[in-house]
C-alpha cells in the first residue's frame, strides 16, 4: 500500500502517478482507519479535550478529504472512463462515512462535552468556532433523529450523492455527443480566425474535412456571438439549450434527476424538522431566511427591471432597423447585441480580445496580487494530470513560503465545463509543522493552436480574475486549524466576496495597460479603446442582472415553496418567473433547468441567490479600495488581514465590519452597475 500515491501525504498531489485502480485501496485503508480511530475517540476514558478528541478526528477527516478529493478532481479535469468508474465506485463508500460520522451521537456528545467546558473559553476564537460549526453540523446531518429514521436519512444521502454526480456526468456526455461539420467555408462568415483555425483542427482529428463546431464554450460562444449564418445560430442554440434533456438521448435526460433531487432534498429536509430544504441550506448562511432572501432579490429585480426592458427595447429597434430581423429570436441576441455595441461603442470584444494574450493576462493578475498584499509569485514545478497544467509559488518579501496553486486553463472534451477553485490542501499545522495551503485553479479557456498563444476575451479576463479571488481566499489564510482555514467555514452567501471583488480590477486603466499587448504589435491597450470599454461597461447590465434573478428565484422557489409531488413541473415554475422577471422569453424548448449544474450537482442549491448578495459585499469592499488608491498597500493589507486571512475563523459580517468600518450597503453595486448615479 506504501507506493500508493493517493496515501502519500508528505509533499504535493501525485496526480501524474495516480491511476483509476489507487482509488479504491486508499479510500479502503483510510476509512478502515477513520473508524478505529472514532472508536477510540467515543470511548468513555478519551477526555472530551481540543487534543485528545478534536483534532485527531480533524486530522483522520483531512487525510480523507485530501485522498478523496484528488480522485474527485481528476473526475472533473480529467473524465476518462476508469476514473469515472473508480469515482462513482467509491462514492457511496465516502457518503456512507460521512453520514455515519454525522449521526454518531457519542461523537456528539463529546463535541457538546467540550463546548461546556472550562477548556472551551481558553481555546482560540477559531477552534471555538470549529466546535460551534461541528454542533451545527451534527445537527443538521441527523444526530439527533431518532434511531427508527436514521437509516433512512443515510440512504437519502447517499442517493443524493451519486444522483448529483450523474447530473454532471451526463451534462458533459450530452456536450460531448453533439458536433456541427460545415463543409462550406461561407458559412463561417463573421467568425473569429482563431475560432476558425480551431474548428478546422477539431474536423482534421476526426478525420474529417472541413470544420467542426461543438457546444464546448471556446466554440459555441463565439458561433452565437458572431456567426452571421442564423440558420447555424439556430441548429447550435438548439443543441445547446436541450443537453441532457428529454429532447436528446434518453439515458442522459437529467429531467427525472432534478425531479427526484427535489423530492429528496425536501424529505431530507423534512426528517430535519425543517419545512423545506431552503429553510436547512440557510442555518450556515447569512440570509435570515427564504423569506428574507427572496424578499433581497425581488427588490433588485424591481431595481433593475425598467432598465432591462430599455436594454431589450433598445436591442429589439435596432435588429429590426440595422439587421432586418422582424423578430428577435433567442438564438440573435448574442449576436445583435454584439453588433449594437460595436455600433454605439465603436468596438467588439473581438477587437480586445487582440490585447490579452493568457501569459501577459497572469503576469498582470500576479502584479495586481503582489502590489495589494507584497508577496512574489513565480513558476513552480509539480506532477499534473496534464501537460497544459501550470504550476505556481507564493511566497512572502522574505521568501517563507505561503501558498502555491495549479492552474488549468484550456478547455477539453474530458473536462467539465465552467471554471471553479477548488482546495488540494488546507493550511494547517501538525506536530508543530505547518502545512502550506494548495489550490486548483480550473478554466476552459481556448487552448493555443497552430503555435499562436491562447488569447482571452476581456470576459475570460474577469473570469481568471474571479477564480484567482476564491484561490487567494484559501491560499492567504492565516488559521492554522483546517476546520475554519481558506474558504472553510465562510458563510456561502458570503463566499464570493473575494472572487467578485478581484473583478474589478479588470476595469482599471492602470491595471490594463500592464497586462496587456496586442497580438500582432505587442502594444499595449490604447486609452481610447479602454474608454470605450468602460462606457460599454453597462451594456445591457439591466439584461445580465434579472437573468442571475431568474435563475436564483427559481432555485429558491423549487427548494422552498415548490412541491415536487404536485402536477406543476419545475419547468413550468422557471417559465411562471420568466413571466415575472424575465425581458426575453426563451422557446419552449428550453431545457436550462438540465444543465444547472451549480444547482443539481454543485453546492449552489437554494443558494444561487448568494452571487447578487456577496455582490453587495464585495462592490461595497472594493469602493474602500475607490476612495484609498486601487493598488494602496494599506488598504490591501486591511483586506488581507480582515477578510482573506481570517477565512471562516469569525462570522463574515465581523470581516466585512473590521474590514469596512461599517454595516455593508447597496449603493456601491447599483454604482458600478449603472444603475444610480
Amino acid at each position: 500500500m506504501s507506493g500508493n500515491p493517493l496515501l502519500d501525504f508528505s509533499g504535493l498531489p501525485r496526480y501524474g502517478s495516480i491511476r483509476p485502480e489507487h482509488v479504491a485501496p486508499a479510500i479502503d485503508a483510510i476509512l478502515e482507519q477513520n473508524r478505529e480511530l472514532v472508536a477510540t475517540l467515543t470511548r468513555e476514558e478519551t477526555p472530551a479535550s481540543w487534543e485528545e478528541f478534536a483534532e485527531p478526528l480533524e486530522h483522520a477527516n483531512e487525510r480523507l478529504g485530501r485522498a478523496w478529493g484528488a480522485a474527485a478532481h481528476l473526475h472533473a479535469v480529467d473524465d476518462n472512463p476508469g476514473i469515472r468508474d473508480a469515482y462513482k465506485t467509491n462514492l457511496p463508500k465516502v457518503t456512507r462515512y460521512y453520514t455515519e460520522l454525522a449521526q454518531n451521537l457519542a461523537l456528539y456528545d463529546k463535541f457538546k462535552a467540550l463546548r461546556g467546558s472550562p477548556e472551551f473559553d481558553r481555546l482560540s476564537s477559531a477552534r471555538r468556532r470549529i466546535i460551534e460549526n461541528n454542533l451545527r453540523d451534527y445537527r443538521l446531518g441527523g444526530a439527533e433523529l431518532p434511531p427508527g429514521k436514521k437509516p433512512r436519512f443515510a440512504e437519502i444521502q447517499e442517493e443524493l450523492a451519486a444522483i448529483e454526480a450523474k447530473f454532471s456526468e451526463n451534462l458533459l456526455d450530452a456536450t460531448n455527443a453533439f458536433s456541427e461539420y460545415v463543409g462550406d467555408a461561407a458559412d463561417l462568415s463573421g467568425l473569429p480566425e482563431d475560432v476558425v483555425r480551431a474548428a478546422r483542427e477539431g474536423a482534421r482529428k476526426d478525420g474529417r474535412q472541413g470544420w467542426r463546431l461543438t457546444l464546448h464554450a471556446p466554440s459555441y460562444v463565439p458561433v452565437m456571438q458572431y456567426a452571421e449564418n442564423r440558420s447555424l445560430r439556430e441548429r447550435m442554440y438548439r443543441a445547446h439549450v436541450t443537453r441532457a434533456s428529454e429532447l436528446g438521448k434518453p439515458e442522459l435526460d437529467n429531467t427525472p434527476i432534478i425531479v427526484r433531487e427535489l423530492r429528496l432534498r425536501r424529505e431530507k429536509a423534512r426528517l430535519l424538522g425543517y419545512g423545506s430544504f431552503a429553510e436547512l441550506s440557510l442555518v450556515p448562511k447569512m440570509a435570515e431566511s427564504p423569506a428574507a432572501a427572496l424578499a433581497f432579490l425581488e427588490d433588485l429585480a424591481a431595481r433593475a427591471l425598467p432598465h432591462a426592458r430599455k436594454d431589450y427595447a433598445d436591442l429589439e429597434q435596432f435588429a429590426r432597423a440595422e439587421l432586418g430581423l422582424s423578430e428577435l429570436r433567442a438564438w440573435d441576441i448574442a449576436f445583435a447585441s454584439e453588433k449594437l455595441r460595436a455600433k454605439l461603442y465603436a468596438f467588439s470584444d473581438q477587437e480586445v480580445k487582440q490585447y490579452f494574450p493568457e501569459a501577459k493576462v497572469l503576469e498582470g493578475m500576479f502584479r495586481v496580487v503582489e502590489s495589494l498584499y507584497g508577496l512574489r509569485i513565480t513558476p513552480d514545478t509539480a506532477e499534473t494530470w496534464h501537460p497544459d497544467v501550470k504550476f505556481f509559488r507564493i511566497a512572502d518579501s522574505r521568501d517563507n513560503l505561503v501558498g502555491r496553486f495549479f492552474l488549468d486553463p484550456y478547455s477539453r472534451e474530458t473536462k467539465r465545463g465552467g471554471a471553479w477553485m477548488d482546495e488540494a490542501i488546507a493550511r494547517q499545522r501538525v506536530a508543530g509543522a505547518l502545512h502550506t495551503p494548495v489550490a486548483h485553479l480550473v478554466c476552459n479557456f481556448p487552448a493555443p493552436v497552430d503555435g499562436k498563444p491562447s488569447f482571452l476575451t476581456h470576459d475570460e479576463v474577469m473570469t481568471l480574475f474571479h477564480e484567482f479571488g476564491h484561490g487567494l481566499h484559501h491560499l492567504l489564510s492565516r488559521v492554522d486549524d483546517p476546520g475554519v482555514s481558506g474558504i472553510r467555514g465562510v458563510e456561502w452567501d458570503a463566499v464570493e466576496l473575494p472572487s467578485q471583488f478581484m473583478e474589478n480590477f479588470c476595469w482599471e486603466r492602470d491595471v490594463l495597460s500592464g497586462m496587456t499587448a496586442h497580438a500582432d504589435s505587442g502594444a499595449p491597450l490604447p486609452r481610447a479603446l479602454f474608454e470605450k470599454m468602460l462606457a460599454a461597461k453597462n451594456f445591457q447590465s439591466g439584461m445580465q442582472t434579472v437573468r442571475q434573478i431568474e435563475f436564483a428565484l427559481a432555485d429558491m422557489h423549487l427548494h422552498h415553496d415548490y412541491d415536487p409531488e404536485g402536477a406543476k413541473t419545475p419547468q413550468q415554475l422557471l417559465d411562471e418567473i420568466r413571466g415575472k422577471v424575465a425581458v426575453l422569453i426563451p422557446p419552449e424548448y428550453n431545457r436550462f433547468l438540465n444543465n444547472f449544474s451549480h444547482v443539481f450537482s454543485g453546492s449552489y442549491a437554494a443558494g444561487y441567490y448568494s452571487y447578487k448578495w456577496a455582490e453587495v459585499l464585495s462592490a461595497d469592499a472594493y469602493s474602500l479600495f475607490e476612495e484609498n488608491g486601487l493598488l494602496d498597500a494599506r488598504t490591501g493589507a486591511r483586506f488581507r488581514d480582515e477578510i482573506l486571512a481570517v477565512g471562516g475563523s469569525r462570522p463574515a459580517i465581523e470581516s466585512f465590519k473590521a474590514f469596512r468600518g461599517r454595516e455593508p450597503t447597496i449603493d456601491a453595486l447599483l454604482r458600478h452597475n449603472g444603475m444610480i448615479a
